[in-house]
C-alpha cells in the first residue's frame, strides 16, 4: 500500500510499504480520511518534544485524526466490526497498569499513541491496524469528514466541559484555530455567551463567519468579567493572561501547549480562588464528539478548508495552504487511490 512516511525533519516520501495485518485483537482499516493536526507540523520541523523525550523518532507514519471502514479483524475481535465506518481513539494504553486499571489509558506511562508515539503506525496510509478496543462506530448521519473531525472534537468538548458554564456565563476562548473554535461550538451549545481572541484578521473574520459576534484582538479584549477562559493556543505568555482575566471563584483551561515553558503565577490563582484544569486527550469525549455531530448541535464541517490527496501531505505539512483552500483552519487528507 503507499503511506507518508516522514524522514527527517523537512524529508518525506510516499512510499510503497506492506499492507497491515491484523494481529490478535487488532482490526485493519481502509482509511477515508485524516485531519492534519498541529502535533503533526511539530513532528514535520522537529520540534515535537516528544522526539527529544525519545518516546518517537524517524521514520516515522502521522496521522491520528481519522475515518474509515475496517476491512479485516484479528482474532478474537467481534466478526460484526466488518464494514462498520469507525473512527478510533489516538491514545492506546498498556491495559494493566495503575491509571489503565482506572480508566485513564490515556496517560499511561507506556501507551502508544496512534502516528505520535510508541512507533504505532498512523492514519496517512491507505490502510490502517489498530487495537478493536480502540474503535468507536459511526452513525450514518457522521461520515468520513466529520469522523476525523471527532478526535479534535472530543478534546474540545472535554475543554468545554471543564469551563463548567451555566446558561448565560461568559466564557473567553483564547486561539480561534480548530481546537479553540470546536471548544466555542460546544460552549455555545451548552447556552454559554461565547467570546473568542485571537490574533489574525482572517482567523477572526473566520470565527464571525461561524456566528460568533464577540470576538476580538487581544489589544481590542473589552473589560468584562469572564466567568470561564479556555486557552487553546499556543502562545507562551496567554496562559498568565487566562489567570489575569478570570474571574474570582472562575475556571481556566489550559488544552493549548507552547514550545517553550508557560508560566503562571500560583498566588493569583489562590488568591482569586480559581480552578485550573489540563486537558489531555479526547479519549473521555469521543462518544459523546459523535453524539453531538450525529444530532447536529455542533457541526464542525465549515472548519474543513480543503481535501487533498497523500501526494499533497508533504506540502501541507510544510505550511503550504492549498490554493482551492476555503477559509478555515483543518486541513484532510483522502490518502485512497484515485
Amino acid at each position: 500500500m503507499r503511506a507518508f512516511v516522514l524522514l527527517s525533519p523537512g524529508e518525506y516520501a510516499v512510499q510503497e510499504v506492506a499492507a497491515p495485518v491484523a494481529g490478535p485483537g487488532e482490526v485493519v482499516v481502509d482509511v477515508e480520511r485524516v485531519g492534519v493536526c498541529g502535533t503533526d507540523v511539530e513532528f514535520f520541523t522537529g520540534a515535537m518534544a516528544y522526539l527529544h523525550h525519545g518516546h518517537s523518532a524517524y521514520p516515522m507514519r502521522l496521522g491520528h485524526e481519522w475515518a474509515g471502514r475496517v476491512a479485516a479483524v484479528g482474532d478474537g475481535v467481534a466478526p460484526g466490526w466488518l464494514g462498520r465506518r469507525v473512527m478510533g481513539d489516538t491514545m492506546l494504553g498498556c491495559g494493566s497498569c495503575r491509571r489503565c486499571l482506572r480508566g485513564h489509558q490515556h496517560v499511561c506511562e507506556k501507551r502508544q499513541e496512534v502516528g505520535v508515539r510508541g512507533n504505532r503506525p498512523g492514519a496517512l496510509a491507505e490502510q490502517l491496524a489498530v487495537p478493536a478496543s480502540s474503535l468507536h462506530a459511526l452513525p450514518d448521519s457522521v461520515d468520513a469528514v466529520l469522523g476525523a473531525l471527532v478526535e479534535p472534537g472530543g478534546n474540545a468538548l472535554r475543554a468545554a466541559q471543564a469551563a463548567a458554564p451555566s446558561p448565560g456565563d461568559r466564557v473567553l476562548v483564547l486561539g480561534p484555530g480548530t481546537i479553540g473554535l470546536l471548544a466555542a461550538m460546544f460552549l455555545r451549545a451548552d447556552g454559554a455567551e461565547v467570546h473568542l481572541m485571537g490574533n489574525t484578521d482572517s482567523s477572526l473574520a473566520f470565527a464571525r463567519e461561524l456566528g460568533f459576534e464577540h470576538v476580538w484582538a487581544e489589544d481590542s479584549l473589552p473589560d468584562l468579567p469572564f466567568d470561564a477562559v479556555v486557552d487553546t493556543s499556543n502562545a507562551a505568555h496567554l496562559p498568565d493572561r487566562a489567570l489575569e482575566l478570570v474571574e474570582p471563584a472562575g475556571r481556566v483551561v489550559y488544552i493549548g501547549l507552547a514550545g517553550e515553558p508557560s508560566r503562571i503565577d500560583t498566588r493569583t490563582l489562590a488568591l482569586k480562588d480559581v480552578t485550573a484544569v489540563g486537558i489531555l486527550s479526547a479519549s473521555p469525549g469521543l462518544d459523546a464528539a459523535i453524539r453531538a455531530y450525529a444530532a447536529g448541535s455542533v457541526d464542525p464541517r465549515p472548519l474543513v478548508a480543503a481535501t487533498v490527496s497523500l501526494d499533497e501531505a508533504g506540502p501541507v505539512l510544510a505550511g503550504d495552504r492549498p490554493p482551492h483552500a476555503g477559509p478555515g483552519p483543518k486541513i484532510q487528507v483522502d490518502p485512497r487511490p484515485c
